[in-house]
């Protein structure tokens, strides 16, 4: 068996495949008991903007030869009015963040079903950090406090909670993993 490839995203066909992942994973489409045991997604990206993101700053994937077998999105603050959702996260980033520090945004990660306990969620951010880190001071991310198992993988990785924020009846955590 081949080890897990991490690298960049580079083609349309890596990003199709980041959005049949996401479908396949959103809160919508899963079980309440999935959600509790197994972590969930909550945006949805379309391909197209997937691709501007991807241009602007590649995705973080893993890959079983030619699978894409989980994602780390990366966001910059540029991009931080194309999904209304997550305007709220950015303007709290703007109060939080000191002016002279630099930062990313983890716009989502998940890993495929058959791939999870392996290690490939910690093996995304490792990349992530070795790819990024020269760049930013920080990287920010927001889960939601339903969300338990995403929320202890992230303290696990380095994330702390710097501040929540309630959204929709959903509590959401902003997480930061320091870099500095």
């Amino acid at each position: 068996m081949k080890p897990i490839i991490y690298k960049r995203g580079s083609t349309l066909d890596e990003l199709d495949q980041i959005r049949t992942l996401q479908l396949q994973n959103s809160s919508e489409n899963i079980t309440s008991e999935e959600k509790l045991q197994e972590g969930f997604v909550t945006v949805q990206h379309t391909v197209a903007l997937l691709e501007q993101m991807n241009l602007a700053c590649a995705h973080i994937i893993a890959k079983d030869n030619d699978v894409v077998v989980g994602f780390a999105l990366v966001m910059l603050s540029s991009f931080r009015n194309e999904i209304e959702v997550l305007i709220p996260l950015f303007e709290r980033i703007d109060r939080l963040v000191p002016k002279d520090k630099t930062f990313i945004v983890m716009g989502q990660i998940c890993v495929a079903k058959n791939y999870r306990k392996q290690g490939i969620f910690r093996g995304l951010y490792h990349f992530y950090r070795e790819q990024l880190q020269h760049e930013f001071d920080y990287l920010i991310t927001e889960v939601a406090a339903i969300n338990l198992r995403s929320m202890q993988a992230h303290e696990a990785v380095g994330f702390k909670t710097i501040d929540n924020y309630k959204e929709d009846e959903i509590i959401w955590n902003i997480m930061l993993w320091d870099w500095t």
